[in-house]
This record gives C-alpha cells, sequence and structure tokens, in this order.
C-alpha cells in the first residue's frame, strides 16, 4: 500500500467518523421529548348562580309631586301655613273667616256630615284620630255615638269653633300623613273654597323619570340602590309609580317613580339634587359562570376556556350568554359547577 493510498484511506475514516457523529447527535435530538406546555399563570373555577344586569339611571333628591290640597270651608282665607312648613294630624291648614280648618289622617274623605247615629268606615277613621289626639271618654268602632258627640264639642270648644258635635267638610280635611306645603295657590283675601295649596310628605324621597317603554323595572316593592349627592349611598324602595306617561318637547315618554330612602338620614341636611338610582334588570338563574378574563378568543371564532384536568390543559368552544357583574354566562364543553380554567395572561 502506498503513502498516498493510506492517506486517502486514512481521510475515508475520519469522514466517516464525522459523519457518524453527526449521526447519533441528531439522532440522540430526535429522540428527546420535547418540554410540557406550560400551564396558565392563574386558574378560577366555573361557578353556578344567579347572574343580574345592574342598570342605573339618573334622579332627582326632593320631596316628590306635589299633590293639591282642597279646601271646603266657606268665606275668605284669613291666615296661611308658609311654604315649606309640616302640619300634622290636629294642626291647622288655614284659617276662613278666622275659624281653623284642622288635618285629620287617613284615607277616607270626609264625604257626608258625621253625628251620632251615623255608622261605618269614615266614623271609625275620626275616632282612630281623636283618639290619637289625645281625647278619651268613648269606644273607639264604627258607630258615632253621643259619647263621641260629646268629645268633639269638648275639640270644637278648644278650636274656637260652634260646638256643633258634628264633624263635616267646612271644618276638617283628610290626607294619608303629616303635609308640607309645598306652593301656596291663594293668598289672604280670597275665597277659602277650593285648592289652596300642593302638598308633599315630610320626608325627602327620589323621583326617576322613566322612559315609557323601559319602566317595567318600577314596580312598588321593588328595591333599589341611590347613590345620594354627597356620595353615600342608601338602599331604596320603589313606593309609586306614575299611570301618565309624559312626553316633553324633542325627548322621549317618561312616566315618575317615587323611590323612598330607606335611611334619610344619610342624605345629611341635604334636600334637593341629582342622585343616581341603580335597580336589577335582566337575570338569569342558575347559570354557570366565569370570569369575563376567562375567556379565550377561538381562531376559528367565538370563545373557549383552558380547562385543567389532572396537570393537563384542553381548549374547549363554549357558548356565551349575559355578561354582567364582570362575569359571563356559559354553556357546552362539558363544563359543570367546580370546573377549574385558567386565566390567561
Amino acid at each position: 500500500m502506498t503513502r498516498r493510498t493510506r492517506w486517502l484511506l486514512a481521510g475515508t475514516l475520519v469522514t466517516a467518523g464525522i459523519a457518524a457523529a453527526v449521526v447519533a447527535v441528531l439522532h440522540g435530538a430526535g429522540s428527546e421529548e420535547p418540554p410540557p406546555a406550560a400551564g396558565p399563570g392563574a386558574t378560577t373555577t366555573v361557578r353556578r348562580q344567579t347572574l343580574a344586569a345592574s342598570v342605573t339611571v339618573d334622579g332627582e333628591l326632593g320631596y316628590g309631586e306635589p299633590v293639591p290640597l282642597r279646601s271646603s270651608a266657606s268665606g275668605t282665607v284669613t291666615w296661611l301655613p308658609r311654604s315649606g312648613r309640616v302640619i300634622r294630624r290636629g294642626g291647622t291648614l288655614l284659617r276662613a273667616d278666622n275659624r281653623p280648618v284642622v288635618l285629620l289622617t287617613g284615607v277616607l274623605p270626609v264625604y257626608r256630615p258625621l253625628s251620632p247615629g251615623v255608622e261605618g268606615p269614615d266614623v271609625l277613621q275620626l275616632e282612630r284620630n281623636l283618639r290619637a289626639l289625645g281625647h278619651d271618654g268613648f269606644t273607639v268602632d264604627d258607630e258615632y255615638s253621643d259619647a263621641t258627640a260629646q268629645v268633639v264639642r269638648r275639640w270644637q270648644r278648644k278650636l274656637g269653633l260652634p260646638q256643633t258635635g258634628t264633624v263635616d267638610t267646612s271644618w276638617v280635611t283628610v290626607a294619608a300623613g303629616p303635609v308640607r306645603i309645598a306652593e301656596l295657590k291663594v293668598r289672604v283675601g280670597d275665597p277659602a273654597t277650593g285648592t289652596f295649596a300642593t302638598y308633599t310628605g315630610e320626608t325627602s324621597v327620589v323621583t326617576v323619570d322613566a322612559e315609557a317603554d323601559a319602566a317595567g323595572w318600577a314596580a312598588p316593592g321593588t328595591k333599589v340602590t341611590v347613590l345620594l349627592p354627597n356620595g353615600r349611598r342608601t338602599a331604596g324602595t320603589v313606593t309609586h309609580v306614575g299611570a301618565e306617561a309624559v312626553a316633553a318637547e324633542g325627548k322621549d315618554p317618561t312616566v315618575p317613580v317615587t323611590v323612598r330612602l330607606g335611611d334619610p338620614k344619610a342624605a345629611g341636611g341635604l334636600r334637593a339634587g341629582p342622585v343616581e338610582v341603580t335597580y336589577t334588570g335582566k337575570q338569569r338563574k342558575d347559570v354557570l359562570t366565569v370570569p369575563v378574563a376567562a375567556l379565550l378568543a377561538l381562531a376559528e371564532g367565538g370563545y373557549g376556556l383552558q380547562v385543567v384536568e389532572g396537570g393537563a390543559t384542553r381548549d374547549v368552544a363554549v357558548e356565551v350568554g349575559m355578561f354582567a357583574e364582570g362575569r359571563a354566562e356559559v354553556s357546552g364543553g362539558g363544563l359543570a359547577d367546580g370546573t377549574v380554567v385558567g386565566m390567561p395572561s
């Protein structure tokens, strides 16, 4: 074998060795298992609950819609209370020919003279008022007895009225409770018969002009939350919903909704100002929900979740329903209450 032949053979062996080494390296690299995929940085669980959407509307703190206050007294107005004054049971609403027209509380107007022998719920209402004013010596029932008439005479004497023992509309007016004079409609010297003022209740309330086509949420007894002008929140309850829709020029029709404050003291010294009223709108009961941030946008469209099971993850497509309170209603994908899902970073 010549020297040249030996060099060629040696070169061939070296080249073959390098090739074998490269093949071995490549083969070894190919035989390694790929690193496990990283799991989600955070997880949460699917939760079954009632999902409720909150809706906030504007309102006004005040005393509510004023109501007309009428007198059936004859003669001339000789005294009137000032606007803003609160008059309670037994108090004087006005004076006609210098005689008082007195407030009683109840639900029935005095629609007939009440005198001995008369019976009915209006008599019972009167006698309850008499007892509340501190009178006694009679039985509180629905019969206007001679004893009732005697008490009424004593009351009339105290008021400076003729002692007839009869109660009629010439000197008595009935309202549901204490009245706050909102606006005077007459002046001293005007006739006493007719509407002489408007009134509200004595406690601050909230009024919302709810759009007529979206006022289905408002019904007496509905619970709401009120954000007051001073930044404090208090619970509220709808007490009245207007039966007539009113449309201001260029605006949609609205109906007035009155809300009683759960804690009137929360307003502090404020008696008027803008507020926000939040009520529960659409609800979905007994549905599966996840935080909105847990939803994945799928390449093929729609949404999915990254389900975590036994240390492994898999993406599942889900149907998405209602969104509320930072959560989304989901269904499908074999989800159940307590299923662990990833929170994409």
